[in-house]
């Protein structure tokens, strides 16, 4: 619900903790208030980060944030960057949580074991070099003496790149790089849709379903926000091994959605993956990019046409989007204009292995 607010702001503050936990719109008295200034909460102008209260959202227009004074943003920001801080440094002391983490494991326990046996069946995709036999030209085939005696052309063999066949085995592992989406949106909306319950969940999932396969998959995970095109989650050398490490990995992914500032960083985020995957194309059997969005784009005027370049960036790189919230058809509207294949809306965790086993299919189909 969009409203009028009309006043000035002053000062960024948290504010004032309402015992009762009752609703307040406007104003700027209360934190996790909605419609308001200057105090933590969401739909406001002026206060130093996201706090969802848990009611019903008044929003002020984008009119009255963006006229919000360049004095009062700046220690809007600095506060909010203090707060996130402050909360890292929670996250890295704080004791293995159990119940916070089956929050997100135990719904997606069957879709790990399904993506587990997707994983199991991966087969190679990249060429190898082989000797080629019954060549007009190369090297003399030792076993074709006798066919080359009587006149036989076809006597000659020469290095080449063959695909390989169906079902053959990896020699080497598959790079994956999974880019998430932490901005401010993923927080704000989440009471919406539940994007970014639906995201985490996805990163629990993916996170347990790869332990065990470093042979197979190297991995990394990255996200996007306001604030940046790489904030670096889990980095391939270096992957969780325990439920304490993967917890840690989605308290920083939810906290960098409350305290980022608005923004958007995808096609950046996307093309900085593009970079990092080429330039090791030739370590691993195939590169992959996965990228997971709310499909926010059209505030920050990126329109599908700039999504599909940045997606087609190399041919050496295969690059998805998934798209795990949308206001409307956003997500729809995103996915019909992507060439087919390259988008998929998923606003239910248990479509994820499907999804990442028709990425690999259409992945291993587009050389064969």
């Amino acid at each position: 619900m969009e409203k009028e607010s009309n006043l000035d702001v002053s000062s960024p503050k948290y504010g004032k903790v309402d015992e009762k936990n009752e609703p307040h719109v406007g104003g700027n008295t209360w934190a996790g208030g909605t419609g308001g200034r200057d105090t933590a909460g969401l739909g406001g102008k002026g206060g130093p980060y996201r706090l969802d209260a848990k009611h019903k959202v008044f929003q002020v227009s984008d009119a009255e944030k963006d006229a919000v004074p360049e004095h009062v943003k700046e220690a809007a920001r600095q506060m909010s960057q203090k707060a996130y801080k402050e909360r890292l440094k929670e996250i890295e002391m704080s004791e293995y949580d159990d119940k916070v983490y089956n929050e997100y494991s135990s719904p997606v326990q069957n879709e790990v074991q399904a993506l587990r046996v997707i994983l199991n069946s991966l087969q190679a995709k990249s060429q190898e070099r082989q000797w080629v036999r019954h060549q007009t030209s190369g090297e003399l085939d030792d076993s074709k003496l006798i066919e080359g005696v009587i006149g036989e052309r076809s006597i000659y063999r020469k290095r080449s790149n063959i695909d390989p066949q169906i079902g053959a085995p990896q020699l080497k592992p598959k790079r994956l790089c999974f880019i998430v989406d932490v901005s401010g949106s993923m927080y704000r909306f989440n009471s919406y849709d539940g994007r970014l319950d639906r995201e985490l969940e996805a990163v629990v999932m993916v996170m347990e379903a790869l332990s065990g396969f470093e042979d197979k998959i190297s991995y990394d995970i990255i996200g996007h926000s306001g604030e940046t095109e790489c904030l670096k989650f889990v980095d391939k050398s270096n992957p969780p091994t325990d439920n304490k490490q993967r917890l840690d990995i989605i308290k920083k992914m939810y906290a960098h959605t409350q305290f980022c500032m608005a923004g958007d960083n995808t096609l950046q985020s996307v093309m900085y993956a593009h970079k990092t995957l080429k330039a090791e194309c030739t370590d691993f059997d195939e590169t992959i990019i996965i990228l997971l969005s709310d499909a926010n784009l059209s505030r920050y005027n990126i329109r599908p046409d700039k999504l599909t370049a940045i997606l087609n960036l190399s041919e050496d790189v295969q690059s998805f989007a998934i798209f795990i919230g949308s206001l409307g058809d956003q997500a729809d509207m995103l996915t019909r204009s992507l060439p087919a294949g390259k988008g998929f809306v998923c606003m239910d965790t248990k479509h994820i292995p499907q999804i990442i086993q028709q990425i690999f299919m259409s992945s291993i189909i587009s050389v064969l």
